[in-house]
């Protein structure tokens, strides 16, 4: 992704709420980013090399949540004569490899990415690549321009209850071939939710304001659970770091001079 300034948030879409406003001008380095979201083959190959029980790869709050809790795999995930199953609304099935992992936690995300000797992209990087068209210079209100999702753009409003394999939305690919920002699962980022500059509280302090602060991850891109008419570029979420029972995975960053790409496994393509 290439760097200089893009224009975050808005200040113009009718159903933006306030933690989406207003547009204001971010400025971000060159960075690669994965062009799909980590899947879970990915993930279970960190979990087969030991990564739950390394703490090089965790944070500190990170290490502590997973030893107190004996956290082992994504969650609902378990062993069974050497494969890994998962249960999902009830039904148990074998974990397939080509969905985007999901019930991570950003501690989970966090870990990978180091493992990965990746990191988790920043909430102004993702947006970027979400809207930024090079050829244009302008941020669009999707990464397919600026037209309403459609069924060919991305796994949204509960027509599927799953994720799709990545890849299966190419029609929703950003210019520059990033797929499935928008649907599927969340994706953790690591910035902390914070409000934009000139921010107001609207309808009611309550609604944000309360939630600003370095306690909550900021998450983007909707899920496969998330009505189409909530997730814009700009959509904001946020959440506890230790959350896994939510519709939320992830992709992984790195800096072209090589922070975040430095040791470890290395994996996923990137752009």
């Amino acid at each position: 992704m290439p760097g200089g300034t893009f224009l975050m948030g808005t200040s113009v879409e009718p159903w933006a709420l306030d933690n989406e406003r207003p547009a204001h001008e971010v400025s971000v380095d060159t960075f690669v980013l994965d062009t799909t979201p980590v899947t879970n083959a990915e993930f279970a190959a960190f979990v087969d090399a030991g990564g739950y029980d390394d703490p090089r790869w965790w944070s500190g709050p990170g290490w502590r949540y997973r030893t107190e809790h004996d956290i082992t795999a994504p969650r609902f995930w378990y062993r069974a004569d050497g494969t890994w199953w998962r249960r999902r609304f009830g039904v148990h099935e074998p974990v397939p490899d080509d969905e985007p992992v999901m019930h991570v936690s950003h501690h989970e995300a966090s870990a990978y990415a180091a493992w990965a000797g990746k990191r988790l992209p920043t909430e102004a990087e993702w947006e970027k690549a979400a809207r930024f068209d090079p050829s244009t210079g302008r941020s669009a209100r999707y990464p397919w321009g600026d037209d309403e999702p459609r069924a060919e753009h991305a796994n949204l409003g509960q027509r599927h209850l799953r994720p799709a394999p990545v890849g299966a939305y190419p029609e929703g690919a950003s210019p520059l071939g990033v797929h499935q920002l928008i649907g599927d699962v969340w994706e953790w980022t690591s910035s902390d939710f914070r409000p934009y500059p000139g921010f107001t509280a609207f309808p009611y302090r309550e609604y944000s304001e309360v939630f600003f602060g370095p306690e909550y991850k900021v998450l983007r891109g909707g899920s496969f659970g998330t009505d189409a008419v909530a997730v814009r570029g700009t959509f904001r979420n946020w959440d506890f770091p230790i959350r896994r029972q939510i519709f939320a995975g992830f992709r992984c960053a790195r800096d072209v001079d090589g922070r975040g790409d430095g040791t470890g496994h290395t994996g996923g393509a990137g752009v």
